[in-house]
């Protein structure tokens, strides 16, 4: 066990974690294991950890566990370092007055305040985040950068810049707390909390979410993944199948026999698929014109565009849109 005494700081930190409603209890987990470890490793209170909400619902998950929590209020702006949470499903469209002014009192102090997944829109709502980076989970990176231009949001792990942390969210935020318990405390002790919570190793924040593309793909082929590479690349101006054999030096034949045993498609329709995936993204996480998404992702018209989206998903870019609108209209409804 690393006791306390071992030339490690043991000045208690008062940490308190602010989840949006309708947030998964999950979403702040990795944070509370990595905290609650190192209490437990240091056989001392490192961290006093407290969860609230800005409603007086429970925080309970669609499986039925509770996680522990208080409503929030200004009463409680005692802590020394401050965490906005939220997921993907729940994105906060407003910030508190009240919170809003503590992250800014614990800015001015040189406080750390910190932003969980979806946390970092209600920060970046309080001007917070203008002019720093910041960590946003890639599928919500197009919608982010379109409403808070002024930030400077990256498809890292996580990101600490002048006293504003950020995590991509998920097992991004367990990398995020080890590396701050390393910093802050001990790397040993760091070390111990992450063997204990089976970590493989220790990532570093400037790594980026996304999973390998060998791993996505399930073949480490390398004319595939050097094929999928070039595609992903190309979506604006889409390249022929000929020219993307020609670039991996292998013939038009040999890469449709590649596409098809690897992915049981033909390089043409995987593509085709890329572009559509990546006009849906765009279509139900920002505001741009559909016929702007369509061209952004190489079609050469709003109909060509329409056609194919509809082939694909079953629906139209509109219809796709409109429902998507209607349903967070709901969820805001529900919420209120």
């Amino acid at each position: 066990m690393a006791m306390v005494g071992q030339g490690m700081a043991v000045e208690l930190r008062r940490v308190a974690f602010v989840l949006w409603p309708g947030t998964h209890p999950s979403a702040v987990m990795p944070a509370l294991a990595v905290l609650r470890s190192a209490n437990r490793m240091a056989e001392a209170e490192l961290y006093s950890v407290e969860c609230f909400t800005l409603d007086d619902q429970p925080l309970i998950s669609d499986e039925g566990w509770q996680l522990p929590a208080r409503p929030w209020s200004c009463e409680h702006a005692t802590h020394d370092r401050l965490w906005l949470v939220a997921d993907g499903v729940a994105l906060p469209s407003s910030l508190p007055v009240g919170l809003a002014n503590q992250c800014r009192n614990l800015i001015r102090a040189g406080q750390v305040i910190g932003a969980l997944e979806g946390g970092v829109y209600p920060l970046a709502m309080s001007g917070l985040l203008d002019d720093c980076r910041c960590a946003v989970h890639w599928r919500m990176i197009d919608d982010f950068r379109e409403r808070f231009p002024a930030v400077l949001a990256g498809s890292e792990l996580f990101v600490q810049d002048r006293g504003r942390m950020s995590s991509s969210g998920g097992q991004a935020t367990q990398d995020l707390f080890l590396a701050l318990l390393a910093e802050e405390r001990d790397p040993d002790l760091a070390a111990m909390v992450a063997e204990e919570l089976v970590v493989e190793r220790l990532r570093d924040g400037s790594e980026r979410q996304r999973v390998p593309l060998r791993n996505r793909l399930g073949s480490t082929h390398p004319k595939l993944t050097q094929a999928v590479i070039l595609m992903e690349s190309n979506i604006e101006e889409p390249l022929t199948t000929d020219e993307i054999a020609r670039h991996v030096c292998v013939s038009r034949r040999q890469l449709e026999r590649i596409f098809k045993q690897y992915l049981n498609s033909v390089p043409s329709q995987y593509y085709l698929e890329l572009r559509l995936n990546r006009a849906r993204q765009l279509l139900l996480q920002t505001s741009k014109s559909i016929i702007q998404i369509g061209l952004s992702c190489g079609f050469s018209s709003g109909p060509h565009f329409s056609s194919a989206y509809r082939n694909c998903f079953g629906i139209t870019p509109r219809e796709d849109r409109n429902q998507r609108r209607a349903q967070q209209a709901m969820d805001v409804a529900s919420r209120a």
